[in-house]
This record gives C-alpha cells, structure tokens and sequence, in this order.
C-alpha cells in the first residue's frame, strides 16, 4: 500500500541517540533509540520493520502505542506537539538477507567465521532502529555498539570511535545526514591506511582471508579521488576519515555510506600483480563512484526517491571524470561507449521503459528504481550531454555552488539545473527536461529529399511503441557548419547536399563523439559516403557507426542481413572500442541459429573469419608493453576463435591448460578464464569439474572466482549441469550475492538452458525467501529475458511471470521483459533465413 503522508511531514527528527547490542551467536538485537525533534501534530508515524517494539516514551512518560507492519510503521500518540525526546526500546533479529544489519560468512583456513555489516538504502535503517527513514529526514547520530566481543576484533562506523567503555564502543557524532547513509561493520579484520594532501584518513578494509597486498591498489585509487574530487567541487570533503569496506556477502555492487562506504569484494580488493586491465578500470571506477557520492548524494541529498538518479547519473559520470583525471593512459571514456552507452540504448529503447525522473511512493516499489541502465547509464549520457554544453568551467562552478547552497541539506534536480543555468548562463532545465521527464529517446533521420539534406527526429523503438509525439531537445554534433547545435523541431532542411558537401569536403554525420543519447539513420547515399571513408573515422565513429546500425536491426527499421557483409570492414582494427561494437553484433547474429544446424556451422566460420587475423597478431599469450588497446581486445578476439571451434585455438588452450593445471590461479587473468572455459566444455571430466569447484570455493581471489563460474556453467555434461544446479542453494559454494551469475551462465549455455530454467521455475519461492527483499531481485527476470528467444520459451515465460504481474517491484519488469522476447522472437521468425543466407554468403 502506498505511503499517503511522507512520515517527515508528522515529525521532523533532529537528533538521534542508538544504543545496538548485537549477539551474533543468538543472532539477536536490543536496542534502545532516543530521537529528539519536532511532531507536527500529537499524532505521529516512525518507521520500523521487523522490530519488536516493547516501549515508547515521549519526554520520559509513557505514551500509547501501535505498530503498523503493513506499512512499517509505529503510530504514536504524545500529549502535546512540538519540540520532544522519544526513546523507544526494542528487539530485532540478524537477518541473512543481505539488508539491514546482517552477518557476512567467510572462511580463513578451512575454519568458517563472520563479520557483521550493515546495508540501509533504501529503506533498510528502518530494520536496524526506529527513526523517519526518508532521506529528507536528516539529522545527527550518536551510535554505542555492544557485541560479543573477542580480542582481535575491529569496529567501524561512519565517524571515529570516541571511547569504549564496558565493552560498549561510542562514535564520535555524526554531521546531518539521512538514515540510509549511517553505517557500522565489526569482526576479525586487517586494514591499510593513508592521508590525503588535506588531511582525510583513507583506509582500506577486509577480512583476513585475502591477502595484504589486495588492499593496495583500492587505498591508492581513494586517496587520489578525494584528492581529485576535493579540486574538482571546490568543497572540502566534510569528514575525519574515509574508510572503504570489502564485506564477503554484499548483495550490490557498492553503497556509499558516508565515511563508511561497502563493497563486494570483487570490486575493492585485487591482485596487484594478475588482474586483468578491465578489471582494475572496473574496480577503480566503482570505487571513483562512491566516493563521488560523499559530496553528491550525502553531502546534498535528494529530496525525494523520485530524483534518485540525481544521486546516481552524477556519479556514475564522475567516476569517468575522475578516473579520466587519475589515470589518463587508461582512456576510461572508452570503457563508457563500450558498457553504458549502449545498455542505455537498448534498454531505453522498448516501450514501457521508465523515465530517468519517475515518481514513487510506496516502499516495494522504491528498489524497482535502481535500473541500472536508466537511472545510471542513461542518466550519465544526459550529464556527458550537458558537460558538453557547458564546458569543465562552468560546470565546476556550478556545482561549488550547488554544493554550498544545499550542503547538509536535500536538493531536487531543478537545483541542479538552476546552479549550472546561473554559472553558464544556458537553460539547461529547459533543454533536460525533455530528457528526463521523457522514456525513449530519438532516431534523427538524415537523408537526402530533392537533393536538400534534410533531418528529421521520431521516437525510436525496438518492438512495439506507441508513438506519442515526443520531441526532444537535441544536442546535434553535426560536423556540418550551419547545423543548429540545438535540434528541437521535428524536421529541418540544411541546405543543398551536392553544395555542403563539396563545402565541408567529408561526409555528413551527426552526434560525432557519440556523447548524445540518440543514434542516427543515414539513407544509402549518406551512409554509403560514410562506409566508403570509413578507414578515415577515429574509432568512436566506427563504433557508433557499428552500434547505431545494430540498433537499426534490432528496431526492424534495416535488416541485420544488410550489417554482416560490413563485419570484414571492421575486423583488423586495433581499436578495443570497435572490435567490442563488432563483436557484439557477430555475437547478436546467434540468435538466429539453432543449435546443431548447419546455420550454426557457417555462423561459426564467419566468427573465425573475423578472428583469426587477430588471433595470430595477438597470440594466446600476453606480451610485456603491449598497448592497452590489445590488451583489451584479447578478450574478445579469443572468444570469438574458441566460439568458432578454430583447431589451433582450442589447442593453444589446451597446451596452456596443461602448462598451469597445478597452478591454475596464476594463470594469466588476462586470458585465463578463456583457457578454463575451452579445458570444462572440450576435455571436460568430472575430475576436472570437482578440482574448479574445489578451488572456487577456496580462493579469495574475485577474478579467479568468476573465471571458473564462467567455465563451469559451459559444460555440455547433464550430470555436471544437475550437479551444478544442486549447489545453487548451498551458500556455503555459491553465495545468494553470486548466484545469479552462476544462473545466468548454465541458462545461456545450450546443454544447460532447460536445467536452470526448470530450476527457477520449481524454486522461485525459495529464491523469493533468499533474495527477495533486495534491489537486484528483479534482475533474475531481466537475466531470463537476454537469454530467450524461441516462441516455446516465450509462452513458457509468459506462462510463469503473468501471473506474478501484481507482485510489489516486479511488475514493470514482467511488462518489459515480455516485450523484450517478443520482439526478439518475432525478429528472428521474420529474418532468420535472410541473416542465414547472409552470413553463409560472407563466408564464401
């Protein structure tokens, strides 16, 4: 049921005071919270959720009490309104679902042992103490932690630890902040240490199941983002410390926690001497990510969950900035082309999709926000878009000013707009309004009409969509001199092409840098003048010329059979950018294959077409010095040749199997799991199958992890696939926070599909128990539907979510991801002969 009144609007806390004693091996919770602030009237709401409420007192009296667990809440009635003290008492319970306050589980020499961490956002502070869990509600917190203490242990919070007394440990008192953001861990564990330039203690944080040197490479890359952000905002970081937290179970990629911030541990902790190149970036930039959320989003907060992206687009933006900044070799503006970019594009493009900005109330449907390729990725291209327009000055400028004017405080995103407006002197509401009120985005057509060229703007949809008449504002980046800046009608003659054209003497293309979130279609005259200079495009352009095209396809509006015979354009590039952008069309083409077929066959010679020059430039092994570049492309060039069954590929791993059997965790992580993957689905045994679990379950190692849960979800064995199926609920080999992955791999592999889809469809309740409760349950729908794609799976799809349709957080998801296998399966139903006869034509 929907929260009607905003608890704040009742009673606006100032102060908080929380005493916690927490038994870890009860796994119980008491807990005392005293709240001084202002009851609007005698008749007030605090939120809770599974609490068990035993008193309430208003100034020191007694007052009644209800609690209403429909809408997690206490109503309580105090004798006057006005300024007042509550203290309220109560139990709770540790949970194991990963929200709240909750233990993680590890291991350290075969022996099992926990830490307790906390995750609060969204609306999980409610499940540790009473308080208005709305982020407008912010005050101070006084936190007093007891546990069941042993020697040796550490305990972290948000502020210093100020003394311990009788075994209970007090921290220092917070600024004014919202309850999603007070955090608090404690166990065994080991820390490192340093100080930025101003004077902020930077600290990195984990169990003592990893190695030392794991934590060096996240204590460097803190230090150096506040550093950079405290210049780029012009705003002192506002805390004592900084302290960044790896903890064993954590259900998100990270949370920013202000002085305190979590992570998995895959997104903290690495290798320092084998980790791949694109896992460090990715590391780095999560990290980048939280940090720039201690100013933008904890510092100023948003009002509401309706402006969650403005917490969440900025940062992911910012953490491109920053990275950009601390390590410019990297060109991390590359990594966003090849994984924002276009999961923004596609998701953004179905019908039914939310907006960045969307309005909500009710607490189950809150999570359901978090969609990573709207409210993030999408979000980000909105902020590059206007980064663009105003320049790095004016940008700076406005956010100091943002910041100051807002700072303890909560904003909306017409603040934003009205700071950045002020510093540059452009109408940036005016002009991203259309952006963020609007889901979708445009198709700019370009074409030649009676020899004027000519642009126009529509909706763009991949599947169904109901045209509505939107028009956006665009920034257009034509490389055409007299193209508006601004496109915002729905159709505008240039001028005369033969004359613009000798004029600017290079083919006409809009969006150049492919920072704008819309793609283009050129009619065959433009687009055959682009393909024909294409050698002569730097290689964002033939990205995005790769990118918009598979759009195009995807939207029905040009076939992917007129892509394939472009691939070999494309092939020898160096660049990570365009053979990411071709491979992901070589990889799109699958789907119009049956397993088995002799369609499947040539599709596999096309793939080794594409490949092998590469493959024979690179090797299997990586070399010292080599550029970034071909670090990067590796990766997808050795799918591709393993993928296309190339006999000297698939024996390169095996010899370097062979090489490294008794060692495999040194293996070199840039090729590795590509080596693990060949040995499980080509000379696989069960031998081999116990010796990769044995050693996931054992390393902590993140990358190695995920290497062999990637090569073991590709067995072809159904006993090893029902084997692999039995561990899915066995925390103790695949953590809940994993499992999805694990999910995702046995359901895309072929031998596989059948197993773990009867297997989500018997278990659903039991993942509902499990992960439920969590931001990224929803995902679990959006996984199934990037996988299906035959008119069997669709009815069986449909038959088994219709009926979930009404279920809290889920619903948009269902409605969209129904959409999505439809459109795919009519895609391929329509066009698989076409695309076959296309591909078997490339290979001749």
């Amino acid at each position: 049921m929907a929260e009607l009144t905003h608890f704040y609007q009742t009673f606006q806390p100032t102060h908080y005071d929380i005493f916690l004693n927490i038994n870890r091996e009860t796994k119980q919770i008491t807990g005392k919270t005293t709240i001084t602030g202002d009851a609007k009237s005698q008749a007030i709401s605090i939120h809770q959720k599974y609490l068990d409420v035993t008193t309430v007192q208003s100034d020191g009296q007694d007052v009644p009490f209800t609690t209403d667990d429909k809408n997690d809440a206490i109503r309580i009635k105090l004798p006057k309104d006005g300024q007042t003290t509550l203290t309220i008492t109560y139990n709770a319970k540790l949970t194991d679902t990963m929200m709240g306050i909750y233990p993680s589980y590890y291991e350290v020499n075969g022996v099992k042992k926990q830490i307790i961490g906390t995750q609060f956002e969204t609306t999980f502070a409610r499940q540790a103490f009473p308080c208005v869990d709305e982020p407008e509600a912010k005050a101070t917190f006084d936190l007093a932690i007891k546990f069941d203490e042993h020697p040796g242990e550490t305990v972290l919070s948000n502020m210093p630890e100020t003394r311990e007394e009788n075994g209970v440990h007090y921290f220092d008192t917070t600024v004014r902040m919202s309850t999603y953001l007070v955090a608090f861990a404690f166990g065994e564990l080991q820390g490192k240490q340093t100080t930025t330039k101003s004077g902020v203690k930077v600290g990195v944080f984990a169990t003592k199941a990893h190695k030392a040197n794991e934590l060096d490479f996240a204590l460097d890359i803190a230090k150096r983002s506040i550093e950079f952000y405290e210049d780029f905002y012009h705003t002192p970081y506002p805390l004592p410390h900084s302290w960044q937290l790896a903890l064993p179970d954590f259900s998100a990629g990270a949370m920013e926690n202000w002085g305190l911030v979590t992570y998995r541990e895959a997104y903290l902790l690495l290798d320092p001497d084998n980790t791949a190149l694109d896992m460090k970036q990715l590391v780095a930039t999560v990290i980048a990510h939280e940090l720039a959320h201690q100013w933008f989003g904890d510092l100023v907060t948003m009002k509401w969950w309706d402006d969650l992206w403005l917490n969440e687009s900025f940062a992911n933006m910012m953490e491109y900035v920053a990275i950009d900044a601390l390590e410019p070799d990297w060109h991390i503006w590359e990594t966003f082309q090849t994984s924002d970019v276009p999961a923004a594009l596609q998701r953004d493009a179905t019908d039914g999709v939310q907006s960045v900005h969307v309005e909500v109330e009710d607490p189950a449907e809150i999570d359901s926000l978090f969609d990573a390729a709207i409210v993030y990725a999408k979000g980000a291209r909105m902020l590059v878009m206007v980064r663009a327009l105003l320049g790095d000055d004016n940008l700076r400028t406005g956010l100091k000013n943002y910041l100051n004017a807002h700072k303890y405080h909560n904003a909306t995103g017409d603040d934003l707009w009205s700071a950045l407006g002020e510093a540059s002197g452009l109408d940036v509401g005016g002009i991203m309004k259309s952006w963020l009120q609007q889901p979708g985005y445009p198709v700019v057509n370009a074409a030649v009409v009676d020899g004027k060229l000519t642009i126009s703007q529509q909706q763009f949809f991949v599947g169904d969509g109901k045209e509505v008449g939107r028009q956006w504002q665009i920034p257009l980046n034509a490389n055409y001199d007299g193209a508006p800046a601004i496109f915002d009608q729905k159709q505008l003659i240039l001028g005369d092409y033969d004359q613009l054209r000798k004029a600017n003497a290079k083919p006409f293309r809009a969006n150049v840098g492919n920072n704008s979130h819309f793609i283009v279609k050129y009619d065959q005259t433009l687009l055959k003048d682009i393909l024909d200079h294409v050698d002569s495009l730097d290689a964002i352009s033939q990205l995005q010329i790769l990118q918009d095209l598979r759009l195009l396809a995807e939207g029905r509006q040009l076939s992917y059979a007129e892509i394939v015979p472009l691939l070999s354009q494309f092939a020898n590039s160096h660049s990570n950018v365009v053979n990411a952008a071709l491979y992901q069309v070589a990889n799109d083409l699958k789907k119009f294959t049956t397993p088995g077929s002799e369609e499947e066959r040539q599709l596999r010679a096309l793939s080794d077409k594409l490949s092998a020059a590469q493959v024979g430039r690179l090797g299997w092994t990586p070399k010292t010095g080599e550029s970034n570049d071909d670090q990067l492309t590796r990766p997808y060039i050795l799918s591709a040749a393993l993928y296309a069954q190339n006999s000297d590929a698939v024996a390169s791993a095996h010899q370097l199997f062979k090489a490294n059997q008794n060692h495999l965790e040194s293996l070199s992580a840039d090729i590795r799991v590509f080596v693990l993957q060949n040995e499980v689905k080509n000379f696989g045994s069960e031998a081999l199958f116990d010796k990769l679990l044995s050693a996931y379950r054992q390393t902590s190692d993140a990358s190695y992890k995920s290497d062999i849960s990637r090569a073991l979800t590709r067995t072809a064995d159904p006993e090893l696939i029902a084997k692999l199926i039995s561990k899915f609920e066995d925390a103790d080999t695949i953590k809940p926070q994993d499992l999805r992955a694990w999910f995702r791999g046995v359901l895309a592999n072929n031998d596989g599909q059948q197993a773990a889809w009867d297997w989500i469809r018997q278990d659903w309740q039991w993942l509902e128990d499990t992960v439920g409760g969590d931001m990224e349950f929803a995902t679990y729908i959006t996984v199934i539907a990037m996988v299906f794609h035959t008119p069997t799976r669709l009815a069986e799809f449909k038959a088994f979510f219709e009926p979930k349709l009404n279920t809290p957080g889920l619903t948009r998801e269902i409605k969209m991801d129904t959409k999505v296998i439809e459109t795919r399966v009519a895609l391929v139903e329509d066009e698989k002969v076409a695309v076959n006869t296309s591909v078997a034509d490339a290979i001749k």
